[in-house]
């Protein structure tokens, strides 16, 4: 077994991971303190935060189509350091806006949607940068690390994003925030390892990359059956998005606080997970650990199903639902990544990481219209079911496929 104490002694690494540290903080500040600015800076309604944070998500599925043949015909570590650079100087444009009182809703708006497009950039090209820079029997703790600080980033994010827009004045939180990408970019710019130059390729038309990263997912056949799990857990999870937080307030009876104490061990839970996948593929091996993950958080979601419509053990249920399925989700996500990252040519991965956020995303708004479509005719706890019967159909995906016989991390492409 690879020792993770190698992985550490490895400075580039490292600084990677340094990097990703203070993007990932950086990045949940703004997912949390731009809404923040708009609700108190602007007084904004509910129906505009809504279409804030759909601005920051919606470039998911722009990004994803169109990025994927860039990031394999550029070198990733100068695109992660770019995507950082163009973060930081959309944010700080909101304070000398401010300072200028010249700051609008409005600015507020596409600044979301360039921060949203610059992370997804970011997050296909870091996919496609790891194997590169860390021997492939370290990928998967290489992976775990990464998730490791994602989830911590997601416990401690949020507070970190309260804490700053209620000490400090808007525009100056929104500059701390810039701070924290140009820290991630110096931090990169530090790597001493060469990065390979990708192999030269005819410049491809939009359509020819797009198709090239779904028919290099959909032709593996270690890949096409995580490919179809991750679809059918988008379209169940838009499903879960729509309704969750209704489901909690209004049919649980929680209040804000509480919900939110039961989101944050979510985020323990998913820490948990990050540290499990490497125990849980080698006692049970990479693929039958990927679709024993799934098929607990369909299970996870049969126990949201049947939460009591009482606050007190709603409270109790919803919290280990959410520490049990953030577990099991990122343990699936960490072992079906690197299994990507290591049975993948390295100069498609920027193609196939963008099909698969392409795919998600696309189909996650598909779930959540379907999702507020069944809210309205079977109840909300009847879309959640809805939801839930839809992550227990995800393994089926995969179960017919050669991911079942999948005990060890196959040694590289092929």
């Amino acid at each position: 077994m690879p020792s993770k104490s190698a992985l550490w002694r490895d400075r580039d690494f490292v600084r990677l991971w340094l990097a990703q540290s203070v993007s990932a903080f950086g990045a949940r500040i703004t997912r949390d303190g731009l809404p923040i600015a708009a609700v108190l800076g602007f007084g904004a309604s509910p129906s505009q935060v809504g279409l804030l944070a759909a601005l920051s998500y919606g470039p998911a599925l722009v990004v994803g189509l169109a990025a994927g043949g860039f990031v394999d015909r550029s070198r990733r570590r100068g695109l992660m350091m770019a995507a950082d650079l163009l973060r930081a100087v959309v944010l700080a444009s909101l304070p000398i806006a401010a300072l200028l009182h010249v700051l609008a809703l409005s600015q507020l708006y596409v600044a979301a949607a360039l921060v949203g497009a610059a992370s997804v950039l970011f997050e296909i090209a870091d996919h496609a940068y790891l194997p590169g820079l860390v021997a492939p029997e370290h990928l998967v703790a290489a992976n775990s690390s990464l998730s490791a600080t994602e989830s911590v980033a997601e416990i401690a994010g949020p507070a970190l994003a309260g804490v700053l827009f209620q000490i400090l004045a808007i525009p100056i939180a929104i500059a701390a925030n810039a701070v924290t990408y140009l820290a991630s970019a110096a931090v990169l710019a530090t790597i001493r390892k060469p990065e390979l130059t990708p192999a030269p390729e005819p410049q491809a038309r939009w359509a020819d990359d797009v198709a090239l990263g779904f028919g290099a997912a959909w032709r593996h056949p270690l890949v096409r059956p995580i490919f179809l799990m991750t679809c059918a857990q988008s379209l169940a999870g838009g499903i879960f998005g729509a309704t969750y937080m209704i489901f909690c307030l209004r049919v649980v009876g929680l209040g804000p606080g509480l919900l939110g104490v039961a989101i944050a061990m979510g985020g323990v839970g998913a820490l948990a997970g990050s540290v499990l996948a490497g125990w849980l593929s080698r006692r049970f091996g990479v693929g039958p650990s990927i679709l024993g993950a799934q098929a607990m958080f369909g299970v996870v979601g049969i126990l949201i199903a049947l939460t009591p419509a009482e606050p007190k053990s709603g409270l109790a249920m919803l919290m280990v639902s959410q520490f049990l399925g953030d577990a099991v989700a990122v343990a699936a996500m960490v072992l079906g990544g690197s299994l990507r990252q290591t049975v993948l040519p390295p100069e498609v991965l920027g193609r196939v990481g963008a099909s698969f956020k392409a795919a998600a995303g696309g189909l996650a708004i598909v779930g959540a219209l379907l999702g507020g479509a069944l809210g309205e005719a079977l109840g909300i706890r009847g879309a959640i079911v809805a939801g839930a019967v839809g992550l227990c159909l995800c393994p089926l995906f995969g179960l017919p496929s050669p991911l079942r016989r999948l005990r060890e991390m196959p040694a590289g492409p092929g």
